[in-house]
């Protein structure tokens, strides 16, 4: 009889400590549903560009973690000439070089135009698994692919400027600039979400 309760509290014990391992590693996300949902006219080239990386959609922390230990993902500074990078909760600060790049680039040109003012960086790149996260609080964000999710595109408020969330008109004319000088150029797409009040950047693969 002991023998028969040890040996179903061992099957009862097995069973829980496994339902709970896999709880742990289910997806907060269905990917059947995320790729089923078609990108937007305007937004399609943003995704066509993310693609021409050599980047697999991101679906979590090790995901990532390859692509830095293989060198293809790079780190972004908070600060640099130009730009900060806010609190990132929802996203990496971590990007392809060309991405990094046009950040810095940026920046410069922003600081230029300016006499030494900066913007900010509010997104960076996002897992699937961090875009879970976000809808958590945010109904707005995306609910299939976005391009944040191959490393190559960043969001830059246009109310929030040197560290100060406020409205500045002149200071978003002039980022609204220097965006329009790198999509000229062939270097970015980009568009403006009112909601999220900032810019959606895609850098293309040029």
């Amino acid at each position: 009889m002991k023998k028969f309760l040890c040996l179903i509290l061992a099957s009862f014990s097995y069973g829980a400590y496994y339902s709970q391992a896999a709880k742990k590693t289910v997806p907060c996300y269905d990917l059947t549903q995320v790729l089923r949902v078609e990108p937007t006219f305007l937004y399609k080239p943003h995704l066509d560009a993310s693609k021409s990386f050599g980047v697999k959609l991101l679906n979590d922390t090790k995901t990532v973690q390859k692509y830095i230990s293989n060198g293809k993902f790079h780190k972004i500074k908070k600060t640099g000439k130009g730009y900060q990078v806010q609190k990132l909760d929802y996203s990496r600060a971590w990007m392809v070089s060309k991405g990094k790049s046009m950040i810095e680039k940026m920046g410069s040109r922003f600081s230029k135009e300016t006499k030494g003012n900066s913007f900010t960086v509010s997104s960076i790149t996002r897992t699937l698994e961090d875009q879970c996260r976000l809808r958590k609080v945010n109904s707005n964000a995306s609910l299939g692919i976005s391009s944040h999710n191959y490393g190559n595109s960043f969001d830059i408020s246009y109310v929030r400027f040197n560290g100060v969330l406020k409205s500045n008109p002149k200071m978003e004319a002039a980022l609204e600039k220097v965006l329009k000088y790198y999509y000229n150029a062939g270097r970015i797409y980009y568009i403006k979400e009112r909601q999220q009040s900032c810019y959606h950047i895609t850098v293309r693969n040029y």
